[in-house]
């Protein structure tokens, strides 16, 4: 009897580890496939990135304020695109950080269960709404709206662009600062609220320099999501290359540029055709070091606290 009881046991066992091992094989064959994409793509840009400099020095790449890759004597300078993207994306952040920050303090602190139950779903919401959808909502709604406060204000202009995507990205900020917010220990709160202070003071001096990691990342997140947005800038910013920082102009970001070529402006092979990998690197380029220096920060913060 014993012995059988052994042999089961051992069987038991056996095929627990069988399970583990297939367990833990499954998911190393999905960490790496998401490693594996990454290197993917960043080698397909930087193999067709190769072409393109062998006609295009890098100095005029990077130092030149002129893009008309369609003109008979085609230029090739970033600062257009890059300028546009840094300007809608700056326009965005301008909305989304205070607004999702007072929204993630209202709903973690204030707001009663019920209200928090139902405003964070609806906020979420804006997440799955189609971005060709706010493109037009900020042509032909917002712009025209702008343009009764500034007269002077094209019907392609980076102001509505950025307004729009502000609007969009604020549940990125909102739901993952609100969440690192109601994970800081409830005894810090009453901690703060021994010593005397309102629950405003609380919720400002006390919980957000405690979450101000987990809020860095949503502002990291968003950063990178409203710099990477394609159709709303498509649609609302134009398709214009031009070097300013001034919103109340049209402008084209990088992704619009790329939309542009791949809806078949340029022939398949030709040099301009390959500059949108050069673009495309260079967005990954500036997304890279967003989220490096919001790595920085978190890890910083998260030591401080």
């Amino acid at each position: 009897m014993s012995v059988e009881f052994d042999a089961t046991r051992l069987h038991h066992k056996a095929t627990r580890r069988i399970k583990e091992r297939i367990i833990e094989l499954i998911l190393f064959v999905a960490a790496f496939s998401a490693v594996a994409t990454t290197l993917a793509i960043v080698y397909i840009l930087v193999h067709e990135s190769i072409g393109f400099f062998n006609h295009v020095s890098l100095k005029d790449f990077l130092t030149d304020t002129m893009w008309t890759p369609l003109f008979a004597e085609p230029r090739y300078g970033i600062l257009p695109l890059v300028s546009a993207t840094l300007t809608v994306a700056g326009v965005a952040l301008a909305i989304a950080i205070p607004m999702g920050t007072v929204v993630a303090i209202y709903l973690s602190e204030f707001a009663p269960h019920w209200v928090r139950e139902t405003v964070k779903p609806f906020l979420e919401m804006l997440e799955a709404v189609p971005t060709v959808v706010f493109g037009y909502f900020a042509l032909l709604f917002v712009t025209p709206l702008l343009q009764k406060l500034i007269p002077d204000l094209p019907g392609f202009n980076m102001l509505s662009a950025g307004i729009v995507i502000g609007i969009f990205i604020l549940p990125y900020i909102s739901s993952v600062a609100e969440d690192a917010m109601r994970a800081v220990p409830m005894a810090m709160r009453e901690g703060s609220y021994a010593m005397g202070a309102t629950r405003f003071q609380t919720a400002v001096w006390v919980v957000t320099p405690a979450a101000l990691s987990g809020i860095i990342a949503a502002y990291i997140l968003a950063i990178s999501r409203a710099i990477g947005e394609t159709m709303v800038v498509a649609i609302a910013a134009g398709l214009q290359p031009n070097f300013t920082f001034n919103p109340t102009e049209q402008g084209a970001t990088i992704t619009a540029y790329i939309v542009q070529v791949a809806l078949g402006d340029l022939p398949h092979g030709s040099i301009g055709y390959q500059s949108i990998f050069a673009a495309g690197l260079t967005l990954v380029v500036m997304t890279l070091g967003f989220n490096v220096v919001g790595h920085l920060l978190r890890k910083r913060f998260r030591e401080a606290y």
